[in-house]
């Protein structure tokens, strides 16, 4: 298979174009005699579940991160509508899928757990202390009464 044939998404991610499957069908809104005529709008389909492309981790975080665009066979949908043209609107589902898949499997950063310096702890014990003073004074003066 040559380059154009796969969609690299990442260097250790490339999936087969015969994978995405591609639906079209008529756009709604405005635009005449043309938008009823012809199918502009792609809709672009993935099986996730069976992508034999996918590694079980990156299945796992696609699945996770895109699960509101995943129906129940596990098939990603993706629409574009946005263009007069077919050609132009495939185009712009395809680069919106490579820009999901990668934003989905990239790998979440590990947090590290730090602890304040001492001087935030004495700034934070600094401000409670007058906190509390200012309520005290608000409380004597309330007695008052």
């Amino acid at each position: 298979m040559n380059e154009l044939e796969f969609l690299t998404i990442r260097e250790n991610l490339r999936i087969p174009m015969h994978e995405l499957r591609f639906r079209t069908s008529r756009s709604g809104g405005p635009g005449g005699q043309h938008v009823n005529r012809s199918e502009t709008r792609v809709e672009l389909l993935w099986d996730v579940r069976h992508s034999p492309s996918l590694s079980k981790t990156q299945r796992h975080r696609i699945q996770q991160a895109l699960r509101n665009r995943i129906d129940k066979e596990g098939v990603l949908h993706l629409v574009s509508s946005e263009r007069r043209s077919q050609q132009l609107n495939k185009q712009a589902v395809i680069e919106r899928f490579v820009a999901l898949i990668r934003e989905a499997t990239m790998p979440t950063k590990k947090r590290l757990p730090t602890t304040p310096s001492e001087a935030a702890k004495e700034k934070r014990l600094r401000e409670k202390r007058r906190r509390s003073e200012i309520k005290k004074a608000r409380r004597k003066a309330d007695m008052e009464e």
